[in-house]
């Protein structure tokens, strides 16, 4: 079975909860796969080094680093927008992490979106497409861009559902652009 992960606020439908994280049932529908807990990270604490100093690279090019990151995001927005589970899939790094306040999630494969996913959204809150504002990015280091990404969810007619800021981790695995983590 597959969990449902989206967030909407002011009244509206939040899919993004405990439900998921506790795996019950919601109306009607099976309950969310278990949430795996953070793997047991491979370093030793004298071993620090390597992961608060991870290798150096070449930051020469941030700019072509944010833009490379930009563009996967625009890739992935297009789409969310096309309503195509498997295309957004391909632009996520897994594991996938989200963090949507203090709750976390961890998707370590693709599909964790269940087919009802859009028909879902669409007619809890009446989304139609959403529309990025603004994709900033506010730390750029070697494989590794941190966005600022404002976005609203908008209805057909254009008017607002809710407005959005969040936090992605985009980064380069395997000579490929990805999103690893969502902060919501």
């Amino acid at each position: 079975m597959r969990g449902q992960c989206w967030s909407t606020s002011h009244g509206a439908t939040r899919r993004l909860s405990a439900l998921i994280l506790r795996g019950e049932k919601s109306q009607g529908r099976s309950p969310a796969p278990p949430v795996s807990t953070a793997k047991q990270v491979p370093y030793a604490m004298s071993d620090y080094d390597d992961v608060f100093n991870p290798a150096s690279g070449n930051t020469d090019d941030a700019a072509a680093m944010a833009a490379d990151a930009i563009a996967c995001v625009e890739a992935f927005s297009a789409c969310f927008n096309a309503r195509d589970l498997a295309g957004m899939d391909a632009r996520l790094h897994f594991p996938h992490i989200i963090l949507s306040g203090e709750k976390l999630m961890i998707w370590e494969t693709p599909g964790q979106l269940p087919s009802s996913f859009f028909p879902d959204l669409i007619a809890s809150t009446g989304w139609d497409r959403s529309v990025y504002q603004n994709k900033q990015a506010i730390l750029v280091s070697p494989r590794k861009v941190h966005l600022l990404v404002d976005y609203s969810r908008n209805r057909s007619d254009g008017s607002i559902i809710t407005r959005h800021r969040n936090l992605w981790i985009v980064t380069e695995e395997n000579a490929r652009w990805g999103i690893k983590q969502r902060s919501y």
